[in-house]
């Protein structure tokens, strides 16, 4: 996740979410010597050009309005493979991409959204609104019964590299407060990732009838977080974009919260997921 000329990359088609997105990169890469690269993908190439030109103007605009001056792409090709193939080639730090939630991403559906981030080896911080000025960020971390959980938590330690943060770790239990086992264990094990690394963190367990996704956004009103820390589900099918995965639910989420959304690494599995830094 280190190297020496680190930057922050920004699908950017001039809306106004493409602009809370740079605004989150600002907050993200303040003092850290880091840089911000936006990304325009034309659909011609013969459009480049011209695309370079508004680009550039668009810069000036950024400069003047937030006082930093963000490196500029513009290359052919489409949303689903093109933001990856950038992310990886210029070794990205962080994709920060605006969304209109449920309506799309850059004028795509909520599912086809997904189906662009679960291509990614780089987690996206996917951003409906302007950041929150709280000093320090509240971040919800799910935690289920899945081992992938333990490969989520160097994300959530990443984050506090660059953010003040407390993170809240959230799980359901049964009426009677009742955690099922494996999930426990991944509590148990989250708590003592985070207090040896001297990370500030709360848990909280909700009762709800609802699914986990909803819980989830429930008590992350309740606490008025300003984010949420995802995995996507190992293997995603087809029909989890049509029908709507938990992820989806989470990312769309009504209430805007930002969402840092993480794929699982299959080529650190033969590691075991303590092994990744």
């Amino acid at each position: 996740m280190e190297n020496s000329e680190r930057t922050i990359l920004i699908p950017y088609d001039f809306t106004e979410m493409a602009y809370h997105a740079i605004e989150h990169a600002k907050d993200l890469s303040s003092g850290k010597n880091i840089g911000i690269t936006l990304l325009h993908i034309a659909k011609k190439e013969n459009e480049v050009k011209n695309l370079e030109e508004k680009l550039a103007e668009e810069v000036n605009r950024i400069n003047d309005e937030l006082g930093i001056k963000p490196n500029v792409i513009v290359k052919e090709g489409t949303i689903f493979k093109t933001i990856n193939q950038v992310a990886e080639e210029i070794d990205a730090t962080l994709i920060v991409m605006g969304t209109h939630g449920i309506r799309g991403m850059q004028k795509l559906t909520g599912s086809w959204a997904l189906k662009v981030i679960v291509g990614s080896k780089i987690p996206y911080l996917v951003v409906q609104d302007s950041p929150s000025k709280a000093e320090t960020k509240k971040m919800v971390f799910p935690v289920d019964f899945k081992t992938e959980n333990k490969e989520k938590l160097h994300w959530a330690e990443f984050i506090t590299k660059f953010l003040d943060t407390k993170i809240y770790l959230f799980s359901t239990s049964s009426k009677d407060g009742a955690v099922e086992p494996r999930t426990k264990a991944n509590l148990v094990f989250c708590k003592n990732f985070l207090a040896e690394r001297g990370i500030e963190y709360e848990i909280g367990l909700s009762e709800g009838s609802g699914s986990f996704s909803q819980e989830t956004l429930k008590y992350a009103k309740e606490i008025e977080a300003n984010g949420i820390i995802i995995m996507t589900t190992r293997d995603i099918a087809f029909h989890d974009y049509v029908l709507g995965a938990n992820e989806q639910q989470i990312i769309a989420n009504d209430s805007k919260f930002p969402v840092l959304v993480v794929n699982p690494r299959t080529d650190l599995m033969k590691y075991g997921y303590g092994g990744f830094g």
